[in-house]
């Protein structure tokens, strides 16, 4: 998604509360976007995934605010261990990432080997006419859900729609846009505008599905936190800050939540899962009881978050202070 964008190595985050990335502006640069996707396009994949390799090792050596916080979640999700290799692994896979979204965009899933798992339960809820909330977080692709999408399916492709901040990634989006089939172009609901509810509750009751990314922390007043808690929880040994707005507002749209990855396996191979996290479908009088289940449901993807970075701890692609500790 386009914030992730905004977290390339290089546009640090300096946060002293929660959320300066929402405003906070792009520094990709547009010309070497536009040549890295006319390469991309133009000599094939194989050959384009040779510049990645300068390109991470330039932001390992010369960018040491990333640097500082690529050490850090990487210690924490491998163990002390973690060195300098750790670190230019992450930075390749998450270059690989942004390469192949040219090609996931472009309709080339024939260039990849994706699995996908757990897809059948979101897909029920689609063709049931309910929609559903998809959270993921910073990890992996996101576009490698175009391979659902694009799917073989009895009753068509799932309807997908991007919810995100863009003011602070126009450019970005400008040129994704741009080398996007009109067919594959993603659909994007834009936060933190006045019509942005209205637009979600229609698109999600036409059975459309709404994909987040929840591992940035939302300021007081962003629509998507509106009422929402800052909860402090445990994340990979260390307290970390997790928003509750989008499980407050899936409770109040009464849907389902899943969580969702496309984790990156290296070379051309994508694993895609989906995993049920919440059911807010039926309505809940209880005032003590709802917010029981808004606060389970936000640990429950922690805690899948927290095995995901385990598990494939090359795969987060949040470049910035998560735990806070540069503001102390």
């Amino acid at each position: 998604m386009a914030e992730r964008e905004a977290g390339l190595p290089g546009a640090s985050d300096k946060r002293p509360g929660a959320a300066g990335w929402t405003q906070k502006p792009e520094r990709s640069n547009m010309t070497a976007l536009r040549v890295i996707c006319w390469i991309a396009l133009t000599c094939g994949r194989p050959l384009t995934r040779l510049i990645l390799h300068p390109i991470c090792l330039y932001f390992l050596l010369f960018d040491p605010t990333s640097r500082r916080h690529i050490k850090r979640y990487l210690r924490r999700a491998i163990g002390p261990r973690a060195g300098w290799a750790d670190g230019y692994r992450l930075l390749h896979a998450f270059a690989s990432t942004v390469l192949d979204r040219v090609y996931f965009l472009r309709g080339r899933i024939d260039l990849f080997e994706v699995t996908i798992q757990g897809n059948r339960p979101v897909e029920a809820e689609v063709f049931a006419g309910r929609g559903a909330f998809l959270l993921g977080a910073h990890v992996g692709s996101f576009e490698a859900m175009g391979a659902c999408r694009q799917h073989s399916s009895d009753q068509g492709a799932l309807p997908l729609a991007m919810l995100m901040f863009t003011d602070n990634a126009q450019r970005i989006t400008a040129i994704l846009e741009a080398i996007s089939l009109p067919e594959l172009r993603p659909h994007i609901i834009a936060l933190g505008r006045p019509h942005s509810m209205l637009a979600l509750r229609d698109w999600l009751d036409g059975g459309g599905l709404g994909g987040l990314l929840a591992d940035r922390t939302l300021s007081d007043g962003d629509e998507m936190g509106q009422r929402g808690n800052n909860l402090t929880l445990s994340f990979l040994g260390h307290p970390a800050v997790f928003n509750d707005g989008p499980f407050r507002l899936a409770a109040l749209l009464r849907r389902k939540v899943f969580f969702m990855a496309g984790l990156y396996l290296g070379g051309a191979r994508y694993d895609v899962r989906f995993e049920p996290l919440a059911d807010f479908s039926e309505r809940v009088a209880d005032v003590a009881e709802r917010e029981r289940r808004i606060r389970a449901a936000v640990e429950a993807y922690v805690a899948r978050l927290e095995a995901l970075c385990r598990e494939h701890p090359y795969n987060w692609f949040n470049f910035h202070d998560f735990w806070l500790e540069d503001s102390h």
